[in-house]
């Protein structure tokens, strides 16, 4: 399995730290909405991942958190008028719904900000003691300076990082890249701390979450979307070398940002989408196909062309892998046990590197015409169809495209022989009688 690495800029081997395992933690929603499309595109990537890496024979262990601590969310309490609890806990049902709803897996744990103050205010402490972290008037900032490689992720120098900076003639940092590991707050949730009565900064919760939930302070795999990398990401990885010196995942992956025809998606543009309603629109699958038919690193521009071709090709290749397991039962015989084959074999190889899913489905869409002709001929293979069936069945698994799978009921058989009989009498009436009634069935 190859992935491009973010933080060394290549294309690497995947080498796990445990052999067979791989430990991987997503950067999960601050949770005072609904979830845009662009939230669901990290979803569905690294959900393929997973199932990609399980299609392998690793064993995966998959995290990831959610914010419920946050301005936001204190904001969109005050305007519904009810508590930060009721907020966070309204949407994290939410999301886990449109999760379950894009046919993604949910991860192994999905750890709060609220549930692991402790270990964080702990983990402040350990900064502070080590001379990584300073405290100013009850709030506690990271010492950006005290930690070589600053920068590496994001591919920039901390010289050039400090032209940009707004620079306040009243602000309490040592240095304008200086970030917040706490601060004093007197309004929403708080928590006692050795330094004040306030609540942790952003980029603090991710670090303590993957410490907690791997009980490692290296991982595989850290993954979110590209908006992430600089400054939340690289900030993770300061504050990890400061603590622990190492850059907490060996591999980090960063998906594309998604465009709405064309644009950027912000809501002072006015073309925000909800995930949810796009997916009760045109269904989760074609959201998926649509998703994974461009390379997970690639910009992702959704358009109604785009919709329009994922819902043709995924109905395309659904009804083929239908009508060759109905014909397969028709013919008493049953899909192989194992996914094999060419196409397969292709469809796997562009998996494995770096999930280039537009050659996979190059792949898919090569098995869908074998199994289209192979059907087509008078005299079946029904191992070579039985064996395009099951490889079929495991690419559309990988990319979490579910198919349900038809089970003939004995009518069903029934009326399939007296369909090939009456066309084989040229009784052309009842046969087209029979076809309308298994057309209405929907098994032709």
């Amino acid at each position: 399995m190859k992935l491009f690495n973010s933080y060394r800029n290549k294309i690497e081997e995947l080498k796990p730290l445990r052999d067979g395992e791989v430990s991987m933690y997503v950067c999960g929603p601050t949770v005072y909405n609904y979830a845009h499309v662009g939230n669901a595109r990290p979803v569905i990537v690294f959900d393929t991942l997973k199932r990609t890496l399980q299609e392998l024979g690793y064993q995966v262990k998959f995290v990831s958190n959610f914010t419920d601590v946050d301005d936001k969310i204190i904001n969109k309490a005050k305007e519904l008028g009810i508590s930060e609890h009721e907020v966070s806990e309204r949407f994290i049902v939410a999301y886990n719904e449109m999760r379950q709803g894009l046919h993604a897996m949910m991860p192994d744990s999905c750890p709060k900000v609220t549930e692991t103050m402790d270990a964080i205010i702990a983990f402040i402490q350990l900064l502070v003691d080590k001379g990584h972290a300073y405290v100013v008037e009850g709030d506690v900032y990271f010492r950006v300076n005290s930690v070589e490689q600053y920068g590496t992720l994001s591919n920039q120098q901390i010289a050039d990082l400090m032209v940009g900076a707004r620079i306040d003639e009243n602000t309490k940092k040592e240095n304008p890249l200086d970030f917040t590991l706490w601060k004093q707050t007197e309004e929403g949730i708080r928590w006692e701390s050795p330094w004040s009565l306030g609540r942790p900064g952003w980029h603090t919760e991710c670090v303590v979450m993957i410490n907690q939930e791997f009980q490692h302070h290296l991982i595989d795999i850290h993954g979110g979307g590209m908006d992430l990398k600089f400054p939340h990401h690289e900030n993770e990885i300061a504050q990890s070398r400061a603590a622990y010196n190492t850059s907490i995942a060996n591999y980090w992956m960063h998906n594309g940002m998604v465009n709405i025809d064309g644009e950027k998606m912000s809501k002072s543009l006015g073309n925000v989408v909800w995930a949810k309603d796009l997916m009760e629109q045109i269904g989760a699958n074609t959201m998926r196909w649509m998703m994974l038919s461009a390379h997970y690193r690639a910009p992702l521009n959704i358009n109604e062309e785009s919709i329009e071709s994922a819902r043709k090709e995924s109905e395309k290749v659904l009804h083929t892998l239908k009508q060759a397991e109905i014909k397969l039962q028709l013919a008493k015989q049953r899909p192989a046990e194992q996914a094999q084959g060419s196409a397969y074999m292709q469809f796997m190889e562009a998996m494995q590197d770096d999930l280039n899913t537009p050659n996979a489905f190059s792949a898919l869409f090569d098995a869908t015409k074998k199994l289209n002709q192979a059907l087509r001929q008078k005299e079946c293979d029904w191992e070579g169809i039985a064996m395009e069936v099951t490889s079929l069945r495991h690419m559309l698994e990988v990319l979490g495209i579910v198919y349900e799978p038809v089970t003939l009921s004995e009518t069903d058989h029934t009326l399939f022989a007296k369909w090939n009989q009456a066309k084989a009498d040229r009784d052309f009436a009842s046969a087209d009688a029979y076809r309308m009634e298994l057309n209405a069935r929907g098994l032709l």
